[in-house]
């Protein structure tokens, strides 16, 4: 499958499809020596990797936004095959049914403990979104979530989040269900919980839908991934009244949401190096990482035995 290249990465592109070309030219013996073809590849190669180093070494506050939402990011479903052993999905949520935007269950991370493990998932391809309602789950999805929260409060098991929507879903079939009772329902229970709760924002990170998953004792966010109250395209609109390729950037800025941004304002806890080029370039060296932060995070918070008062005096002093 083609590599889906965001609109700033057109020096990569140019690039890799003219390494492709040589490729090409190379197995079909074209008359151009094979030493002087497998030299110009060495030599694109080298410069294509110090142009994605160079881009995603400054990228701007947008841009971030971007890879953010890059398709080929890995997603919830990519993290729990390649991080959790024995996972155990457990759906619906004993009310009205299930809800593919957000997976749950149990298994054992990375066969090192047993855990509740809940995250988001937005789907590869048409089918896949229009099912898992673009990563926006809907009422059923958070009170599925905050069934497995209590049941890891009765098993003692720590509780994971993965989160990566660009919000909760607000349609009217939501609104008639109790979203909004939904959601605040989720911020309740993270805030009495006494096992220890581990939240990696590993792509978007949207409003209230996000929040919902990610009250914990530790919040890590890959290094191109987004969180705020808002996306740069509602924010434009409210405040300029039009999203538009002038505004929208504007917004990305004031919004102050970047891993960089937010640890500075000691909103989250710690960043995880994605690979150069994103998380997307290398999906399984991200993943690797977010596994092994993951893992010394809750050591960490076991050993601290903050328990659900420490998390709220967390949570309450955030701007005070």
């Amino acid at each position: 499958m083609a590599r889906h290249y965001l609109d700033f990465e057109k020096p990569v592109l140019e690039l890799a499809a003219r390494i492709e070309d040589l490729r090409a030219a190379q197995e079909r013996g074209e008359s151009v020596a094979e030493k002087d073809l497998a030299g110009e590849i060495a030599r694109l190669e080298v410069r294509l990797a110090r142009v994605n180093r160079l881009l995603y070494r400054h990228l701007t506050p947008v841009q971030k936004v971007q890879v953010a939402r890059h398709p080929e990011r890995p997603q919830g479903s990519d993290y729990i095959e390649a991080l959790v052993e024995d996972f155990v999905p457990l759906e619906g949520d004993r009310r009205f049914g299930a809800d593919k935007a957000l997976v749950g269950g149990v298994g054992r991370w990375m066969g090192k403990f047993p855990c509740v493990i809940l995250a988001n998932d937005k789907g590869k391809d048409t089918n896949g979104r229009l099912a898992r309602n673009f990563g926006m789950p809907k009422p059923e999805g958070y009170r599925k979530a905050q069934r497995l929260m209590q049941m890891a409060e009765k098993f003692k098991l720590p509780v994971v989040t993965l989160v990566d929507t660009p919000g909760a879903y607000p349609g009217i079939d939501a609104e008639e269900r109790g979203q909004s009772e939904a959601i605040a329902g989720c911020l309740e229970t993270l805030l009495q919980l006494d096992v220890p709760v581990v939240s990696v924002i590993t792509g978007e990170g949207g409003s209230g839908g996000a929040l919902a998953l990610a009250v914990a004792d530790k919040v890590v966010m890959l290094e191109h991934s987004v969180y705020s109250v808002i996306s740069p395209e509602g924010c434009a609109a409210i405040l300029w009244k039009e999203a538009n390729k002038e505004t929208i950037p504007l917004a990305a800025e004031a919004l102050k949401l970047t891993a960089q941004d937010l640890l500075g304002l000691k909103i989250i806890d710690a960043i995880v190096k994605e690979p150069v080029g994103g998380a997307h370039n290398d999906a399984q060296l991200a993943m690797a990482r977010v596994g092994e932060r993951v893992a010394a995070e809750v050591a960490h918070v076991r050993q601290a035995k903050g328990g659900a008062q420490a998390r709220r005096e967390r949570f309450l002093a955030l701007g005070a």
